[in-house]
C-alpha cells in the first residue's frame, strides 16, 4: 500500500511588539522545516523591529490598531494551527485564547512562576532576579491564559545567575537560551500535531546539564 502523504506544516502566527530576535530565531529555525512555517507575523507597534524581519522572509505581516480589539486579533491571526507569542506585551484578550485552546504559547525570561505577571517583562525581570539573590534564572515556554505568565509550563531551561551579574549581562545569557529553546517547543509541538490538551516536554536524560546543549531529543513527562 502507498503510505499516507505527510501532513501539512503547521501554519505558525508569530505575535510581537519589539525587534523580534525570537521572531528571527523561529524564522531561521523553521526555514526548511516541513513539520512548521511561520504564515504571519501580526505586531501591537508599527515600528516593531520585527515586522522588518518579516519582511525580509516574505512573512506576510499585519499592525494591530488596537490589540484589546479581540475580534480584529482573530481576524489577524487566521487560519494559524500554532500561536506564538514572541515579546509581545498586551494581555490577550479571553475570547482569543478561547480561540486556540492549547494553541497559543509564549516565552518569558525566567523561570515561572518566579518571576512573572504583570508588568513583568525585559529588564524589570532580570533586576527582581538579581535583587532576590536567586542562583539561577533561565527561560520558559508556557501556554497563554487569561492571566500574565500563569498558563500551564511547556519546557524550561535554567541558566546560571553568575557573580557580579547586571541585568544586562544576564538578559543576554538568557536571550541565547530562548533563541533555542523557544524553535525547539514549537518544531516539538508541531511533530505531535499541536496536542488539544496540555504537554509539558523535559529533555531527554540529562543532555541539557551535562553538555549546556539545547539541540537535544524531548520526552512528554
Amino acid at each position: 500500500m502507498t503510505p499516507p502523504p505527510p501532513p501539512p506544516p503547521v501554519r505558525v502566527a508569530v505575535l510581537v511588539s519589539g525587534g523580534g530576535t525570537n521572531l528571527q530565531a523561529l524564522l531561521d529555525a523553521l526555514a526548511d522545516s516541513e513539520a512548521a512555517g511561520i504564515a504571519r507575523v501580526v505586531s501591537s507597534r508599527s515600528d516593531a523591529g520585527a515586522l522588518e524581519r518579516a519582511r525580509r522572509a516574505g512573512v506576510q505581516t499585519h499592525v494591530l490598531s488596537d490589540p484589546a480589539d479581540a475580534a480584529a486579533l482573530i481576524t489577524a491571526l487566521g487560519d494559524a494551527g500554532l500561536v506564538v507569542l514572541a515579546g509581545y506585551l498586551p494581555r490577550i484578550p479571553s475570547s482569543v485564547v478561547a480561540r486556540f485552546p492549547w494553541r497559543m504559547i509564549n516565552i518569558h525570561p525566567a523561570l515561572l512562576p518566579a518571576f512573572g505577571g504583570p508588568g513583568m517583562f525585559g529588564r524589570r525581570v532580570h533586576e527582581r532576579v538579581l535583587a532576590s539573590g536567586a542562583p539561577i534564572s533561565g527561560a520558559t515556554v508556557h501556554y497563554v491564559d487569561e492571566e500574565y505568565d500563569r498558563g500551564p509550563i511547556i519546557a524550561q531551561w535554567p541558566v546560571p545567575v553568575r557573580p557580579g551579574d547586571t541585568p544586562e549581562t544576564l538578559a543576554a545569557r538568557v536571550l541565547e537560551v530562548e533563541h533555542r529553546l523557544l524553535p525547539l517547543v514549537v518544531l516539538e509541538l508541531a511533530k505531535r500535531g499541536v496536542p488539544q490538551l496540555p504537554v509539558r516536554l523535559l529533555p531527554d536524560g540529562s543532555a541539557f546539564a551535562a553538555q549546556n546543549e539545547l539541540a537535544v531529543r524531548f520526552l512528554d513527562e
